[in-house]
């Protein structure tokens, strides 16, 4: 060989190491995701699997790595069809397997010159040029292994050179060389044993350099305990002193990596394991460590199954195969790993938080340390040639010129060509008959060493984080990663560590290659759905922990709602009476708080669990606030949140407990408490972790005042609308409630068929309240229009009433001071008792909004007395002479607020909304005239009806006509705001017709007719006492007061006679 081959400075080693390393990781990535998609049915080449090409394909392989289109023209027929399509589609397989072998011809040519530079290899000395040769011969084996894992590779390589020469005529030019590489790697470890042979010296030496280094890295977490290897207080009085190592960059250097190194290498120079003991214990080691290694990714070698197959062989090699039968008995592998990465990640985090302190820290070291370390060592160098004097000056330069403020000034460090430097420095001074030899200088080496991993501390922490701790192969291990996490899950002690799992989604991406960039989006995606998919289950686990809490304290709530009391009265009251009730030996029940007495503090209930667990957990959650995966940013907190917002509006309509079938539903009142209790546990949660609560709260409450929520489900609003409307006001219809005003409640009647709830525990005031608390003004105002279109819709029929008989009431309208024709006429209307039906239910609906509203203002009161008593004042002092529309708003607010108004707005618009067909509004405003007239002429009627008697104990009817007093006034103010006209004359006209028809029933002599004339005489006090436009003086004038007072006098007394 010439003497200009052997120049060192000349073979470039430094750089063509750094350059195929980085390739050949390159390449590796390439080929896994070419065996992964030969692996995978939808990805395949659709050529290796068409039923077309099946029998040329079988032809291929067969003969392969032979070319033979003659005489076999039926078989290849179909080849010749798609030839063109398969140069195309194939190309970039077949031209990765061209340059993987370019890859392996630029390796052995390497390995060639290294073994002809005689080079030193120690890795205590020159780390870098031998940790880079070590990693290319891992490399290179790994690329050559996975190759011939891919199946299909002949099949490939084949029908592309098939189709290159139907197409061109000639095979391309690679392939002899390429297909006969394929041939000679079907085993490739046991050629490449073959061919390592020359290359024995060099890596056997520098695998042995591993002596000192791999032993004292692989020992258990119970030796470096033991030796109190990362205690930071084991000795004080040396707490403040620099670590100091002669081989820092051997601290940090990946078992992993050694691991292969050691089995890798000395399966290729095999031959040392039985001439060098230090050789062998290394490979005894290595082999009891584990039982496989990452070759790449998820590919792994079986270490002991693959070495024992290679030298088995090999005559004389009995006692490595035993070796090996007792090292793999001592391999194991390690669980409950969360923990563990969590730990890392937390670390990780800290070097990131605290990267300027580190870098201040080892600038002043660079400074003040190692440039004069390093320029004595030089200058005590007794041979230095000038190019190697010439790098030294420029580190000891480079490090003195270093300072404390250009950190503070943001400074970008930049040391990659000083390492650079240092690694083409150990090339020249490594191989042999240097004129430095770095062999006799091991000092310089040491110290280069760490000088070069201080620089790394300074502008390389991201790159050295990655190198040191990435965990990005777990993407590669997607169900073994999902079964960790689930365990993690599982385990209360272990889930505050469960954000780890997340975390490690962040590292994904730097498993990415640039000589592959067509997997980032694959890599990326699954980064991101796995990481969505740890932080949605975190947040679901707690969710069901809090639901199961919360649940626990609804229980203890409901313990002490005022129902549960009366048994405890019960019996405190026959114990006062000395009367024994109930089975003997029946248990006392338990008060309310027992569970908070604990005998000692060992006692754990549920309750204490799961809060333990949710402290746990919760941890983990608000661990950190947000981490960026792929360019998104996950916030873990918001998973929580979300969820708490969905299982909260279930939980409060599943509290409702409504039953469509049975018509069932909890009352308000226990309701609120449930949801009271709900919220303060949901409350307590920001203890744990930094979520805004109350966000949650008027998310989930202010889409219950709605219809539906934004899941267009049905809201607590619309069940409690729905069940009032249909179940309790539709009883009252039927005869089987009454309003009952002396207790502001709705009460069930004595009737046949028992209903199955009681009316006055839903509507008494208390309920109402806790209806209005839970459903909030929206809620009410949506209970109020529903209301309100019901009566619109009785309204609409009592109208086609009025027309039905509208000449009657026309005539009757101007005659009320004509007894005689005013009796003939009255006999001539239809459907009278229709008429007051259905007065009355718009009544029986009237008083329940008022009373709907009057709950609301008490709220409301309570929780906003300024904002209310300020529209109270404004709604009190309208100006008579203020324009409707005006007037109308600020009744509309008033409305809003629950208080009560002359003019109802909620029934104006719902009045307004009917529309008839081809009536003008002068005739819509008779029929409004008229109906006022049919209410009146047809209230004598109700004398006769049985149940129209007044009770005063109840202050008023049972069959609720004392509701009309409700019903006329609201509907004749709404009506005729509506038409323009005057609702006191209007009134005045009712009173007018109504007292003249009563009074006619004064002479009546048939007692049927009269069976009840007084009580309902006391519907016209009832009428001008609730209406704002009418007065006693004008009663007064229409009907003598002293038949009022005679009928309240009767009906008291015949409420008396009855009682007794």
């Amino acid at each position: 060989m010439s003497r200009s081959v052997l120049q060192p400075s000349q073979q470039k080693l430094a750089e063509k190491l750094t350059i195929l390393n980085d390739r050949g990781i390159g390449m590796l990535t390439r080929l896994y995701n070419i065996k992964k998609a030969c692996g995978d049915p939808k990805a395949k080449p659709s050529y290796l699997i068409d039923k077309n090409l099946e029998s040329a394909v079988k032809f291929i392989v067969r003969k392969f790595p032979a070319v033979e289109t003659r005489n076999n023209n039926q078989q290849l027929a179909q080849l010749q069809k798609e030839k063109s399509e398969i140069l195309k589609n194939l190309a970039l397989y077949y031209f990765t397997f061209v340059d993987v072998m370019e890859f392996k011809d630029h390796v052995c040519e390497l390995l060639n010159t290294i073994d002809v530079c005689q080079v030193f290899f120690d890795i205590t000395v020159n780390f870098d040029l031998t940790k880079n040769y070590l990693d290319l011969i891992i490399t290179y084996t790994t690329l050559m292994i996975l190759l011939s894992r891919i199946e299909e590779r002949k099949a490939i390589i084949g029908l592309y050179n098939y189709a290159h020469e139907m197409t061109h005529g000639a095979s391309d030019r690679e392939y002899p060389r390429l297909g006969q590489m394929i041939v000679d790697y079907e085993n490739p470890l046991k050629k490449m044993m073959e061919e390592f042979v020359p290359h024995s010296k060099s890596l056997s030496d520098a695998l042995i350099s591993l002596q000192m280094v791999y032993p004292r890295r692989n020992l258990s977490a119970d030796q470096w305990r033991n030796a109190q290897l990362l205690s930071l207080i084991s000795a004080p009085s040396t707490m403040l002193n620099p670590a100091q190592s002669d081989t820092m960059p051997c601290e940090y250097l990946s078992l992993d990596a050694m691991e292969k190194w050691i089995i890798f290498g000395f399966i290729l120079c095999h031959g040392i394991l039985n001439t060098d003991t230090t050789a062998l214990n290394l490979w005894k080691l290595a082999l009891q460590s584990s039982s496989c290694l990452s070759l790449f990714r998820d590919e792994v070698f079986h270490i002991h199954k693959a070495a024992e197959d290679l030298f088995v062989n090999i005559r004389g090699y009995n006692k490595r195969i035993n070796d090996i039968r007792e090292c793999k008995e001592a391999a194991v592998s390690h669980a409950h790993i969360a923990e563990l990465i969590f730990y890392m990640e937390e670390l990780r985090a800290h070097v990131r938080k605290y990267g300027p302190v580190m870098q201040r820290y080892y600038v002043q070291y660079l400074s003040g340390f190692d440039a004069v370390v390093l320029n004595e060592l030089v200058q005590n160098l007794s041979v230095c040639p000038e190019d190697e004097s010439i790098i030294m000056s420029s580190f000891v330069n480079t490090m003195t010129s270093l300072s404390v403020k250009q950190v503070e000034d943001g400074e970008v460090f930049d040391f990659r060509g000083m390492r650079l430097d240092w690694f083409r420095l150990q090339a020249y001074t490594s191989v042999s008959k240097a004129s430095l030899g770095l062999a006799d200088h091991r000092e310089l080496g040491k110290m280069m060493n760490t000088i070069i991993f201080h620089t790394k501390m300074v502008d390389s922490l991201v790159e050295m984080l990655v190198e040191t701790s990435d965990l990005s192969i777990f993407c590669f291990y997607s169900r073994a990663f999902e079964k960790m996490f689930q365990q993690c899950l599982e385990l209360p002690s272990q889930s505050r560590y469960s954000i780890a799992f997340p975390l490690l989604c962040t590292h994904f991406m730097s498993c990415t290659h640039e000589l592959c960039p067509e997997e980032r989006h694959h890599i990326g995606d699954r980064s991101l759905s796995l990481c969505n998919m740890f932080l949605d289950e975190m947040a679901k686990q707690a969710r069901n922990l809090i639901t199961d809490i919360c649940t626990e304290q609804c229980t203890l709530s409901d313990q002490l709602l005022p129902k549960h009391c009366a048994k405890t009265i019960s019996q405190a009251v026959n114990k006062k009476s000395k009367k024994q009730t109930g089975k003997k030996g029946e248990p006392e029940r338990e008060k309310p708080g027992v569970e908070s007495m604990r005998k000692n503090r060992l006692v754990v209930t549920n309750l204490d669990k799961l809060h333990t667990a949710l402290s746990e957990l919760c941890f983990s959650i608000n661990y950190v606030p947000n981490m960026a995966v792929w360019e998104h940013t996950f916030t873990p907190r918001e998973y929580l949140t979300s969820h708490l917002e969905i299982r909260f509006t279930k939980s409060i309509v599943g509290m409702t407990m409504y039953n469509q079938a049975t018509q069932e539903i909890a009352k308000p009142s226990e309701l609120l408490t449930s949801v009271r209790a709900y919220m303060t546990v949901l409350q307590s949660i920001e203890n744990y972790v930094q979520i805004d609560i109350t966000r949650v709260f008027n998310n989930v409450l202010l889409q219950q005042t709605q219809h539906l929520d934004s899941h267009g489900e049905p809201t607590i609003t619309s069940l409690y609308t729905n069940w009032y409307l249909e179940t309790l006001l539709r009883q009252v219809s039927n005869g089987h409630i009454a309003y009952f005003p002396a207790m502001k409640a709705f009460v069930n009647l004595p009737t046949e068929n028992e209903l199955t709830f009681n009316a006055e525990e839903y509507s008494d005031i208390s309920e109402m309240r806790s209806l209005s608390e839970l459903l909030g003004p929206y809620g009410m105002k949506f209970l109020s229009e529903s209301l309100m279109w019901h009566i619109s819709s009785q309204v609409a029929e009592l109208k086609k009433l009025v027309v039905e008989n509208v000449d009657v009431l026309t005539q009757m309208r101007t005659s009320f001071d004509k007894p005689d024709q005013m009796a003939a006429l009255f006999k001539r209307l239809s459907s009278v008792d229709s008429v007051l039906k259905r007065m009355t239910i718009i009544g029986v609906i009237l008083s329940f909004r008022s009373l709907a509203q009057e709950a609301l203002r008490d709220v409301l009161s309570y929780h906003i007395p300024f904002l209310v008593s300020s529209i109270e004042d404004f709604k009190d002092h309208i100006p008579r002479e203020t324009d409707m529309k005006v007037a109308m708003n600020v009744y509309e607010l008033s409305s809003a607020a629950g208080l009560p108004c002359e003019i109802d707005p909620a029934l104006v618009v719902a009045l307004s909304s009917q529309k008839s067909e081809n009536i003008s509004p002068e005739e819509e405003y008779k029929i409004a005239c008229l109906l006022m007239v049919f209410v009146a002429v047809s209230l004598p009627t109700l004398a006769s009806n049985v149940m129209s008697q007044y009770s005063p104990a109840i202050e008023g009817h049972c069959n609720n006509i004392h509701c009309l007093a409700k019903a006329i006034n609201q509907i004749a103010a709404a009506l005729f705001t509506i038409h323009k006209g005057s609702i006191e004359d209007r009134l005045k006209e009712f009173l007018a017709l109504a007292s003249s028809s009563l009074l006619k029933i004064g002479q009546e002599t048939d007692k049927t007719t009269t069976r009840n004339r007084e009580s309902v005489y006391l519907l016209l006090d009832m009428i001008v006492q609730e209406s704002p436009f009418l007065t006693m003086d004008l009663l007064e004038s229409c009907f003598p007061y002293v038949l009022l007072r005679n009928a309240y006098h009767a009906v008291y007394k015949q409420s008396v006679t009855s009682s007794a």
